[in-house]
């Protein structure tokens, strides 16, 4: 829907009147007005009901890309503490400590541990951070280190084929885990997780952060007391601009990793060649030059990747081949009339979310924060309870990548676009009745490439209002299609109905502004805190005591939906959820139901035994 800025003013200030009247959560947000915030980001410790620890949780950190970088950025130091770190590229050790001077929104959102702990330099956080290649190194010399500065927990970033054996590996030696999201890279892992974070008595969070956003949060209340009405579609997108030659996840490859990259070829040595001769300019101001100096040195890193085609050194320590840390090289063929694409194991490591051994496409890294968000709505309809769909269809296209299939060659698995669409139960359902069995409500996601038109976020459609919320930053509210009016939070009976009014209620929109404290924490910063005071206040992981909102049952289901939608966009047919593959308790998964032979059917078949 496009919106004039009028309209979109008009939205909010109706989100902010019905969230801040004495109705809903004047009291809570006046609460929170009055009273120190616990978190540096955001209003969590209120809203979601966690408090502060003594003592940060000491934490390492595998795999330090892009998403583990976001993390970092959102650490609060009274909560977690990082003692350590892993991976396996001089790229992401380096942004580990400096952060992402790409743009300043990389840098805003990607600190680093230098600006995040107030240390001088690089040398003076690596006498408090030990630094680790491959996670398998960091587990098993920092396993036994006792006292102050002995691992309590990590933090995943790894690409997502690793998050399973990573995670189980972590908390079998007695630590906790957050991970990032999607949960792993099958059902089986998922359920693997699951099984060990009840074995071994540990916290296993997953990094679905909206779950710890405050705008959902209060969207959820406001779909529980009632002024949407019945809630019957959700319609969610997550569109990107990437296309040939300007692909986030086409990363640029050191220039002698590869002959012929197309337009990527030798492009970090020019953009370093470029830094290089602003900063020997007279002409550029000292300001301007001091962030040249981050830029250049970051691309130096990025450049330094090389190193692991091979094996070799750089800035004093020593990597391994990619090969050796468990990529491969491939040979890449859609089918017996495509071009051959030749990808070298550190292709396979720098463009992970590509390929399907060690990513798993949209669906696992865009669809499933937003089918989590569409599932976190439908509880709320359901009293809080999780809901799982019934059904889902859809397809998926390639028609960006390459621009020319006669010249071009495939260079990826994964698909440009997936477009799908659930069916869940509504309040009513029957399926053994009739008219019960149509009482459903629908959610239709888009992801696609080539055009970021509508970004992305989530439109809940009610009987009586329709609920915008945009890049987990910003809410809208309106009485169904009423753009133009605004609305307040009123009593009919019993009931709460959005009432219309010329002015609207300028004191609950006021109260309501606080929903928002200035910029609107994603999420990142809370789930992070309360996973470390869960950790701090319920160390055996009881689920009767403190537990992360995200944990192992709620994530399973995100990974179920968005694992099993790739399968029925591959078989071109719609798919009926199972229950049991929701279940961590049971060996049941899509991928072994689909199976094309026992080997596989085993593979898909969840078992700690595999990690022995």
């Amino acid at each position: 829907m496009h919106l004039t800025t009028e309209q979109r003013n008009i939205g909010k200030e109706n989100f902010f009147a019905v969230i801040g009247s004495d109705l809903l959560r004047r009291n809570l947000l006046k609460e929170i007005n009055k009273d120190e915030l616990t978190s540096g980001q955001g209003l969590g410790s209120k809203v979601f009901g966690y408090g502060t620890i003594d003592k940060p949780v000491r934490v390492a950190v595998l795999g330090t890309g892009d998403e583990a970088n976001v993390l970092i950025g959102a650490i609060n130091p009274k909560y977690v503490q990082v003692v350590a770190v892993a991976d396996v590229r001089p790229f992401n050790q380096y942004r580990a400590f400096h952060g992402d001077s790409s743009s300043p929104a990389a840098e805003a959102l990607r600190t680093g541990l230098i600006k995040k702990y107030g240390w001088k330099d690089e040398t003076e956080a690596r006498t408090h951070v030990r630094v680790y290649g491959d996670y398998k190194e960091l587990l098993a010399t920092e396993k036994d280190r006792q006292g102050d500065d002995s691992v309590e927990a990590v933090i995943i970033g790894l690409p997502l084929f690793l998050h399973a054996p990573a995670a189980i590996a972590a908390m079998k030696q007695g630590w906790h885990v957050l991970t990032e999201k999607l949960m792993a890279h099958t059902v089986a892992n998922c359920k693997e997780m699951a099984r060990a974070a009840l074995q071994y008595k540990k916290h296993c969070a997953i990094g679905h952060q909206r779950h710890y956003n405050v705008l959902y949060d209060h969207a959820v209340k406001l779909l529980q007391s009632g002024v949407l009405g019945d809630l019957h579609y959700i319609r969610a997108q997550w569109h990107r601009n990437n296309r040939p030659g300007a692909d986030s996840w086409k990363q640029p490859l050191p220039g002698t990793v590869k002959e012929n990259d197309g337009t990527l070829t030798g492009r970090l040595e020019k953009v370093l060649a470029n830094y290089e001769k602003k900063l020997a300019s007279p002409n550029t101001p000292p300001a301007e030059k001091a962030k040249l100096e981050r830029q250049a040195a970051q691309t130096k890193a990025q450049i330094a990747d090389e190193v692991l085609m091979k094996g070799g050194e750089y800035n004093g320590f020593k990597f391994k081949s990619a090969k050796d840390y468990g990529y491969e090289d491939a040979k890449l063929k859609i089918d017996a009339s495509a071009n051959e694409y030749d990808r070298p194991a550190l292709e396979e490591l720098i463009r992970w979310r590509l390929f399907d051994r060690t990513g798993a496409g949209l669906m696992a890294e865009l669809g499933s924060h937003q089918l989590d968000a569409a599932s976190i709505f439908i509880a709320a309809m359901h009293g809080g309870k999780k809901q799982y769909p019934l059904t889902v269809s859809a397809t998926a296209t390639r028609t960006i990548f390459p621009s020319d299939l006669e010249e071009g060659t495939i260079d990826r698995d994964v698909d440009d676009h997936i477009h799908c669409v659930f069916d869940y139960a509504g309040p009513g359902y029957n399926k053994e009745d009739e008219l019960g069995k149509q009482r459903k409500i629908t959610v239709a996601y888009s992801s696609i490439n080539g055009n970021d038109f509508g970004g992305y976020g989530e439109t809940v459609f009610g009987t009586k209002g329709t609920l915008l919320i945009e890049t987990e930053k910003e809410a809208l509210l309106y009485e169904r299609n009423q753009v133009e009016k605004k609305i307040k939070a009123a009593k009919k009976g019993k009931d709460l109905i959005l009432a219309a009014g010329d002015e609207g209620d300028p004191l609950s929109a006021a109260i309501g502004l606080q929903a928002t404290f200035g910029d609107v924490s994603r999420g990142y910063c809370e789930e992070i805190e309360h996973w470390a005071f869960c950790v701090r206040n319920n160390p055996e992981a009881d689920h009767s005591k403190a537990m992360p909102r995200c944990y192992p049952e709620i994530a399973l289901a995100d990974a179920v939906i968005a694992l099993t939608t790739n399968i029925a966009a591959k078989r071109g047919e719609p798919v009926a959820f199972d229950r049991d593959w929701f279940d961590a308790a049971k060996d049941a998964t899509p991928e072994a139901a689909f199976a094309e032979t026992d080997g596989l059917k085993k593979h898909y078949t969840p078992s700690l035994g595999r990690y022995a």
